[in-house]
């Protein structure tokens, strides 16, 4: 047969009054209803209200949902299935090789370097990008001649030693 429980003293433990069926029933209800309204609001997650206290400040809204959206493929990798869709950049067309004679002549006849080069000699002052066109573009044209064999002092030399050899050959 059970004792009844006895206090620290040992004094039997005070009656204090039980709840009835009913009341527990209730207090039940009240944590369940409680426990379910806990959280965030339904749509929530799709609909974010941007709080009064940030609107002041002008900050772009940022997207709630956190993740990558870069697609995701749905079959396995041993399937063959077209490539994802990758967002069409400027259509560009492939670089076709000139041969240096090709290049040279190009860049000889090129509109913008003859415009440029009578800009300087009129003593006009040229953008830093335009000059840095320029000079780029020169050294280009130095390189494609040095590759072809072709050197413009050599020119210069070999028609002046042609004018001195006709001079001497008339003179004697």
């Amino acid at each position: 047969m059970k004792q009844p429980v006895r206090g620290a003293h040992g004094k039997p433990a005070s009656k204090t009054k039980r709840k009835s069926r009913e009341e527990l029933n209730q207090v039940a209800r009240d944590r369940k209803r409680d426990k379910k309204h806990r959280g965030n609001a339904s749509g929530s997650r799709a609909n974010p209200e941007t709080s009064a206290g940030k609107s002041g400040q002008g900050n772009k809204a940022k997207d709630p949902r956190i993740g990558s959206k870069k697609p995701i493929p749905l079959v396995a990798d041993g399937v063959t299935v077209s490539a994802p869709v990758k967002k069409a950049a400027k259509p560009v067309a492939p670089k076709v090789r000139l041969s240096p004679e090709e290049e040279l002549a190009q860049l000889e006849n090129s509109e913008r370097l003859d415009a440029l080069l009578d800009r300087m000699e009129n003593g006009d002052t040229l953008s830093a990008e335009e000059q840095a066109w320029l000079d780029e573009t020169l050294d280009r044209i130095d390189e494609l001649m040095e590759q072809l064999g072709i050197n413009m002092d050599d020119e210069a030399e070999d028609e002046q030693a042609e004018e001195d050899m006709y001079r001497l050959l008339k003179g004697n």
